[in-house]
């Protein structure tokens, strides 16, 4: 297919991923099809709704490489849901009346895209495939590849979205600093809120990564800086349920021994009972244009810090929530192999004209491909039979939890 113009918009939460994928895909076009221009939607599609957009100038061509150094997003992003008219008409971006999937369609096709780059998670990119198909109805031809973006790692069909791996670094990053707050009180309750809706690998992940930093330490015992009053001592994700009572008398025997507990907590763990609460109490859950419950005004953290405090008699509660600190990092040298690899693959697939969600595609052998828009869904469960994962409830002393292998299953 013939490509004049290139856009690109990021959408939904950060992740660290965005700033060097929009970098990367300049870069990509820049060294394949220097001629073709390259706009940016600012702020995912309430650009592409208010005609707001910057060209990729020359200096930016050659600066590129820049953005692979930054977290967050050059062009902005935003949560904005096409398809809820009510929202978009009370937010102001169309009016009432106005089909929003039109307004955007007539802006694509005014600015005269061939090709449309979305960077974000499934809401986006399922997005995305509506406005391609509504314009196709029209007579439009537009190419949609998108890119797949998020921290929880919860993309169906995709083995690993961008972002994912640095988040986890960082969490784990934070918490070595948060947990030394052991010590800044007897009997010291420290919850580490790590993001993650309906998907657990974030957590897990980040809780992995901190194990292997602790293993590396050098410690003092006789002084106090024992590896047990550093250690992680329960991690816990929405797909495993909490036990309350159980797991108080097993980390109030902890407390009792060393003087502090340590928990890294999914902010999804447990949300379905709380929303339950909130909801028959007469409380008004609120939530966010996809219709996703907004996690930070029920705040989880201090949900289960109060659950636990009393029961474990803890002196002092602390909870501290990793999230942003996590999502606006830079990408880690991982994260940016697996970012240009994908790019490459956008780039190729934007050329030969095949729509879809670049990824591993974990229904097709891993094989790096774009993946079909029908196919893409969120809110995909974290494996928490995986060896690593078993490793890590072990070593918390979670044996409750661990279940037994399937013959057969790997």
């Amino acid at each position: 297919m013939t490509i004049t113009r290139v856009a690109m918009l990021t959408a939904g939460g950060y992740a660290p991923c965005l700033s060097s994928a929009v970098g990367g895909l300049i870069e990509r076009y820049t060294e394949l099809m220097p001629q073709v221009e390259l706009i940016g939607y600012k702020h995912g599609y309430h650009g592409l709704l208010t005609g707001t957009k910057v060209v990729i100038d020359e200096e930016t061509r050659r600066n590129a490489a820049v953005l692979h150094r930054f977290g967050g997003s050059p062009i902005g992003n935003s949560r904005v849901k096409l398809t809820n008219a009510a929202d978009l008409v009370r937010r102001g971006l169309v009016s009432e009346g106005e089909n929003p999937l039109h307004v955007a369609a007539e802006r694509l096709k005014s600015d005269g895209i061939d090709v449309l780059h979305t960077i974000g998670g499934d809401d986006t990119n399922t997005t995305a495939a509506d406005l391609a198909a509504y314009l196709k109805e029209g007579g439009y031809d537009l190419t949609v590849v998108g890119l797949p973006k998020t921290i929880d790692n919860d993309i169906v069909p995709i083995a690993q979205s961008l972002g994912a791996y640095t988040a986890a670094e960082q969490a784990s990053a934070f918490a070595q600093n948060i947990i030394a707050e052991h010590g800044s009180n007897p009997r010291m309750l420290i919850i580490h809120e790590v993001m993650g809706r309906g998907c657990g690998w974030l957590t897990a992940a980040a809780a992995h990564d901190y194990m292997a930093w602790h293993a590396r330490q050098d410690w003092v015992p006789s002084l106090g800086l024992s590896p047990e009053r550093w250690a992680i001592h329960a991690v816990y994700v929405p797909e495993i349920g909490i036990d309350i009572e159980a797991e108080a008398d097993r980390l109030e025997a902890i407390m009792d021994e060393i003087g502090c507990i340590n928990i890294f907590l999914s902010e999804g763990a447990g949300v379905h009972d709380i929303v339950q609460m909130l909801e028959a109490t007469g409380h008004e859950v609120p939530r966010d244009p996809f219709g996703h419950v907004k996690l930070d005004t029920i705040n989880p953290g201090a949900y289960f810090a109060k659950q636990f405090a009393d029961r474990i008699h803890a002196e002092k509660t602390m909870v501290q929530k990793s999230g942003y600190f996590s999502r606006s990092a830079p990408a880690n040298p991982r994260d940016l192999d697996l970012i240009r690899e994908m790019v490459d693959k956008a780039v190729e697939a934007a050329i030969e004209g095949v729509p879809g969600v670049i990824g591993h595609d974990e229904e097709h052998d891993g094989e790096l491909r774009s993946i079909e828009f029908p196919r893409i869904a969120g809110h995909k469960k974290f494996d928490t039979e995986v060896d690593w994962f078993q490793e890590v409830l072990r070593r918390t002393g979670q044996q409750w939890r661990v279940r037994p292998r399937i013959p057969g299953r790997p």
